[in-house]
């Protein structure tokens, strides 16, 4: 085989692994692009959930989203990024650690503690549940005779 042949050759198969890498790349760009814009479900009201609202805002930790918490505590995720002075755009998928890191990097845990204090403030009062009443029977009881 030619020097020129080799070179030819050689520089055919490069290009060829080259567009083969492209195309699968590609492939996998556009498929994990489609992948984020798909999130979860939407989830059912709560009245169809049954689900208490959290009350202990010491169970807040600085790995969750805003957007979670305001879904647990039944917040406005609008009221916690106003009052961490943080715009919603781009920080709904950071964690509080994450934005603590990025817009307060000399006030560690100030995130987590704004939260928290804005959470206990906004909570709903609690609702007084009625005792349960005795109902009577359906059918007449007659009196045991001695």
């Amino acid at each position: 085989m030619t020097p020129a042949r080799q070179r030819a050759l050689t520089i055919g198969l490069i290009v060829v692994g080259v567009l083969i890498v492209a195309f699968f790349g590609l492939r996998a760009f556009f498929a994990f692009r489609e992948f984020r814009r798909h999130g979860p479900p939407p989830l059912a009201p709560l009245e169809a959930q049954q689900q208490q609202v959290e009350t202990d805002v010491e169970l807040i930790r600085d790995w969750m989203t805003i957007p979670f918490i305001a879904r647990m505590y039944q917040v406005s995720p609008k009221l916690l990024f106003d009052a961490v002075g943080v715009s919603p755009r781009g920080n709904g998928e950071k964690s509080l650690a994450q934005l603590n890191e990025k817009y307060f990097p000399n006030q560690p845990g100030i995130v987590l503690e704004v939260v928290k204090a804005v959470i206990q403030a906004n909570q709903p009062s609690p609702t007084v549940v009625p005792p349960a009443t005795a109902v009577p029977p359906l059918t007449p009881v007659s009196p045991v005779a001695p």
